[in-house]
């Protein structure tokens, strides 16, 4: 549904059911990072020196800011000539969510430590022992290209898929799965309308207690996981609509904003949590009526020890909002600018976690997701 122009921008309202902390903000496309109070204001802001087109940042516990970004002097791409195809460093520049930057900074700003990698994208996961997982756009053989299925029947690039990388504080490699490799390119095709550009489109990351790696591929609308070995243990599709934000909850099921793109019938989003153990969905929110509810890249994360609420954030209704399941919406932020400073963002990215004080700082508040 749309959206006036003329609406409230910022904290719009919060009830006392609303769960209470920061919220980390990083409009995309923007140089900064924005921690937010529970009365809209500005408390905090990291300027993202040196880079651009910022992408997803997290607050770290320690209260540093890890923020993934393309770098400042990287040229935008020039238009191409009809039927002309680019080189694959080239066409990543094309994809949503590109990036080519990882830095962390403290508090103050000051940068700590940098990874740099032209074809890294979307999101990335600070592990336990201090290493860094990211997710990393890979070119296709033709062969194998060729064998998968779905797709707009147009000539374009060498098909894209995607490796999840680990590295060390160095930035040397320790670990690679190749993803493409686990999945099928009969029974998980592309998209019946989207461009054959990419295969798998990976737009979250998460690690489970166990190791095991939860992700989201858009492109072919499945979730899934990934063990500490490399092998597929669990995959979730068909139902879901390109969906955005895998996350691994405390009781072992997995939730997921399921944005409900190229459904059969009219759009709407929702928030699913799924038992991986057997593929059912044990709970999902969805307003009413189903179509008011509706964002094409969004979050949605559940708070520590708060059964049945969550953070949803918005691309389309460019908004933040905590819902309960006795209370549809107890809280609402909303904007339609880059710069939290006279508006709240479009696609806002946050991420949630306790509301105790950092080391350094306080922590955030909020979900995460990407195009």
């Amino acid at each position: 549904m749309g959206w006036s122009p003329f609406r409230k921008t910022g904290l719009s309202f919060h009830m006392s059911a609303s769960f209470k902390g920061y919220t980390l903000v990083t409009p995309m496309g923007s140089d900064s990072t924005y921690l937010i109070d529970m009365d809209g204001h500005i408390v905090h802001r990291w300027l993202l020196q040196g880079l651009k087109q910022a992408i997803y940042a997290q607050l770290l516990p320690d209260g540093r800011l890890l923020a993934l970004a393309t770098d400042a002097s990287t040229p935008v791409p020039a238009p191409l000539p009809p039927h002309e195809i680019p080189a694959f460093e080239q066409h990543v520049r094309r994809i949503g969510g590109n990036a080519n930057r990882l830095v962390e900074y403290d508090w103050d700003g000051n940068e700590l430590w940098r990874y740099e990698n032209e074809y890294i994208h979307h999101d990335f996961v600070r592990l336990a022992n201090g290493n860094t997982l990211v997710t990393e756009f890979t070119e296709l053989e033709r062969a194998f290209a060729a064998t998968v299925q779905g797709g707009l029947p147009v000539e374009l690039p060498h098909l894209v898929a995607d490796d999840l990388v680990e590295v060390d504080q160095s930035g040397k490699e320790l670990r690679r799965v190749h993803l493409w490799q686990l999945l099928d390119p009969v029974a998980d095709p592309r998209c019946p309308i989207e461009r054959q550009a990419e295969w798998t489109h990976v737009n979250s990351l998460a690690v489970t207690p166990t190791g095991d790696i939860l992700f989201s591929a858009r492109m072919i609308s499945r979730i899934g996981l990934v063990s500490p070995a490399g092998q597929l243990t669990w995959k979730y599709g068909g139902d879901l609509g390109h969906q955005h934000h895998a996350t691994f909850l405390p009781n072992g099921n997995v939730q997921v904003f399921d944005n409900g793109n190229h459904r059969v019938g009219p759009p709407r989003s929702a928030v699913v949590e799924i038992d991986p153990k057997t593929s059912n969905v044990v709970w999902q929110y969805t307003a009413n009526p189903e179509e008011q509810f509706y964002s094409a890249s969004s979050t949605a994360r559940t708070f520590p020890g708060r059964t049945g609420c969550l953070t949803t954030t918005s691309s389309c209704a460019r908004a933040a909002r905590d819902a309960c399941l006795r209370s549809p919406v107890v809280a609402k932020w909303s904007g339609n600018g880059r710069h939290p400073l006279t508006s709240c963002p479009p696609r806002a990215r946050t991420r949630a976690g306790s509301s105790e004080p950092c080391a350094t700082g306080p922590t955030t508040l909020g979900s995460q997701g990407g195009s």
